[in-house]
């Protein structure tokens, strides 16, 4: 299929309406909430550190694993039911459970209720991206999804970037005011958590007033409620339920479900006796064994879906391409306050707020560029957003070697900014590229797809990696300094994104007709 014939189409749809603009303004204020609610253990870390006696390797666990996994992994279901069920509503519902979640780690006490907070505030958040992404690619025309996913994402990099204000400033203020700990003994990066967590209550009710859209043809319908499937399709990820999904597939199936299970066990247990972290292994085994679960029983259940996610190379190498570029992104907003708090000995109030302010401007710069660059590459190449994602890769790699070998405090705050915009302008481009690739009835699910490499591989290793390294090498600045090997690997399957992506795109119907026909 030529370009002139796939563009057509996209130049005839209607541009989004001024309410379309303001849903998008909604869920643009949602993720920043969702990421101060995220990002904001960044700032309390040293403190954190402190008071729980933590290891940097726990640290990166509680900054990664912790939240990553369970966000992944309920993501999966949540993004089936996006497709189906009432997004307004889903979105509403996870709003108050993340925020009550985030209010929650306020009164953690030692590593494992923190854990387990953060492991709430994961299942919660994991609602918004799929609903949102659903809602803006049905509010939105194609042509001006990327541009509509891009200002959305930019919520991303303002929380985060308020995040590090915020928390830095109540944390101050809080332990200033009360020395020996205030309202049941809790002390400042305690009220922090409990400062955050609370607006998201009084914004679910913003959320709920939404119009839910109406879905574009070929929307999935079903003769079971979408509550129904939602937890089929969640057992498809817990054991023991993972095993008697495989069995009602054949005794080969179920063979190698245990097989994997096995191999899964083994990486965590060599994984563990290497670093002596059982935390971090034990979540990373247990999610990619459920996503492997899940994956191999949707190619039963819906092997169009399966087909177009999982058996397309272009959508794979898309999403695992920017998961790696996640990972450094995900890694220096995490350790970029604690390096410089302890490394270039910086003030806590001076770093919260260069650091904040310029992640949020770098963040916010970077993705709505990426989005519009890669919205006119897309109009004069089919695979032209590709090349937005492999800039993300590499453009950092200068700055972040720059950034955390100087000892100038200004030298650092400029090369955090560079990286950081840099990383920033892929976001945009590799979401879309992920949607254009499904039908519209599969987006919630390929959302929670293309989630499950930026957190899983991403979220989940990133920061863990940059502590797990700095405890190896006693130098956090090693640690850091190790993201670099990660680009060689994302560009190759970047490369081959770019090479297969034009084939995929022109045959979407045809080959999810021929997997649904064949199963």
């Amino acid at each position: 299929m030529s370009e002139d014939t796939t563009a057509a189409p996209v130049s005839s749809e209607a541009p989004a309406s001024a309410y379309s603009w303001y849903v998008l303004g909604v869920l643009v204020v949602v993720y920043i909430l969702n990421f101060i609610d995220r990002q904001i253990l960044s700032i309390l870390a040293v403190d954190i550190k402190r008071d729980l006696a933590l290891t940097d390797g726990q640290l990166g666990f509680l900054g990664g694993a912790a939240f990553a996994v369970f966000y992944a992994l309920f993501g999966v279901p949540l993004g089936r039911l996006a497709d189906r069920w009432h997004r307004v509503r889903l979105l509403t519902i996870g709003l108050l459970l993340w925020s009550t979640m985030t209010a929650a780690s306020g009164f953690a006490r030692n590593y494992l209720s923190l854990s387990l907070a953060r492991m709430g505030v994961g299942v919660g958040e994991a609602t918004a991206s799929p609903t949102a992404y659903s809602l803006i690619s049905d509010y939105f025309p194609s042509r001006q999804r990327a541009t509509a996913l891009a200002i959305y994402s930019s919520g991303l990099y303002l929380g985060g970037g308020v995040s590090l204000l915020i928390g830095a400033k109540i944390s101050q203020v809080w332990d200033a005011a009360y020395p020996g700990g205030g309202f049941l003994g809790l002390v400042g990066w305690q009220a922090a958590f409990l400062a955050v967590g609370v607006p998201g209550v009084l914004l679910a009710g913003w959320v709920a007033s939404l119009r839910e859209p109406a879905r574009q043809p070929d929307a999935a319908s079903g003769t079971r409620h979408p509550l129904a499937d939602f937890f089929v399709d969640l057992s498809m990820l817990l054991p023991p339920f993972t095993l008697l999904h495989a069995l009602r597939r054949g005794p080969m199936a179920a063979l190698v479900n245990v097989v994997m299970a096995a191999a899964m066990i083994g990486f965590a247990l060599l994984m563990i006796k290497l670093t002596k972290n059982v935390p971090q292994w034990s979540a990373i085994a247990f999610g990619y064994y459920a996503v492997f679960s899940w994956a191999s029983t949707l190619r039963r259940h819906d092997p169009a879906t399966f087909r177009l996610i999982w058996g397309t190379p272009a959508f794979i190498c898309t999403a695992l391409g920017y998961g790696l570029v996640s990972l450094g992104a995900y890694a220096l907003a995490f350790w970029a306050a604690p390096y410089a708090e302890t490394v270039l000995k910086l003030p806590k109030a001076e770093l919260a707020f260069v650091l904040g302010g310029s992640g949020a401007l770098s963040g916010f710069l970077g993705v709505i560029l990426g989005g519009r660059l890669s919205d006119w590459l897309r109009g004069r190449n089919p695979s032209g957003r590709i090349l937005v994602v492999m800039f993300g890769i590499l453009a950092p790699v200068v700055p972040i070697w720059v950034g955390f070998t100087t000892e100038s405090a200004l030298l650092f705050y400029a090369m955090n900014f560079l990286a950081g915009m840099f990383a920033a302008t892929a976001l945009g481009a590799a979401a879309a590229t992920t949607q254009d690739l499904v039908l519209p009835r599969m987006r919630g699910t390929a959302t929670a797809s293309f989630f499950l490499a930026t957190t899983l591989v991403g979220l989940g290793l990133g920061p863990y990696m940059v502590g797990a390294i700095s405890e190896a090498s006693g130098s956090l600045r090693v640690g850091v300094l190790s993201l670099i090997g990660v680009a060689p690997i994302s560009l190759a399957l970047l490369i081959y994104a770019y090479r297969s992506l034009p084939k995929a795109e022109a045959t979407i119907a045809e080959r999810a007709a021929a997997a649904a026909g064949g199963a």
